[in-house]
């Protein structure tokens, strides 16, 4: 007579039901901050405004201060067309969110000088003919000036290393390069310059 094989059962785990009345939790999740009010001092002047935390610092400035003069190009921080001055330093502000710029001193082109009177730069590359669209100029513009600042007399091959990003597709570069030393030379040589002017934005 053939003996059967013991068959070993395995306990079972016990299922346990859930609570009929779950315990609260003691502690909320907040809500996620979509908009929050900043104050920035836009070419002088103090500029309050509540801002989406996504908008990047370029689209604050084109669309809640009206100061188009900085372009849009790549929003990847390569073309430099974006490029503002951050506390008196270069910046893309296409990589910049403008909740990031509270409190700071921020320049764009529009502080520059008046069609009447322009700043030794501007004329140094209107007549270098250092632009031809002009979409890329501004940020040039902007870069040169603090570029000076640190570097009153550079070598050609230095201003080229200062502006290396920046894109330009129409000039070839060497106007911008000429143009940026003959500024040089018209900054040392003490030609007036008009001080940086108050504009913080159409909506003031």
């Amino acid at each position: 007579m053939k003996k059967r094989a013991s068959v070993v059962r395995r306990p079972t785990k016990a299922r346990i039901a859930p609570p009929r009345n779950p315990v609260p939790a003691r502690t909320t999740v907040p809500a996620l901050l979509t908009s929050t009010t900043i104050t920035v001092h836009v070419n002088g002047v103090p500029r309050t405004a509540t801002v989406d935390v996504r908008t990047t610092l370029v689209d604050f400035l084109r669309g809640h201060l009206e100061l188009t003069g900085t372009h849009v190009g790549c929003e990847h921080g390569v073309c430099g067309a974006c490029t503002i001055l951050l506390d008196g330093e270069p910046v893309r502000s296409c990589l910049m969110f403008a909740v990031q710029a509270a409190d700071a001193e921020i320049t764009t082109v529009e502080a520059l000088g008046t069609p009447d009177r322009l700043h030794p730069v501007q004329e140094a590359f209107r007549e270098h003919h250092g632009l031809q669209c002009g979409f890329c100029t501004p940020g040039f513009l902007m870069t040169t000036l603090a570029f000076l600042r640190e570097h009153p007399s550079p070598t050609a091959e230095e201003i080229r290393v200062a502006l290396a990003g920046h894109l330009c597709r129409c000039t070839g570069y060497q106007g911008i390069v000429e143009a940026v030393a003959d500024a040089a030379q018209r900054l040392k040589a003490g030609t007036p310059t008009p001080a940086l002017r108050a504009r913080g934005g159409a909506r003031e």
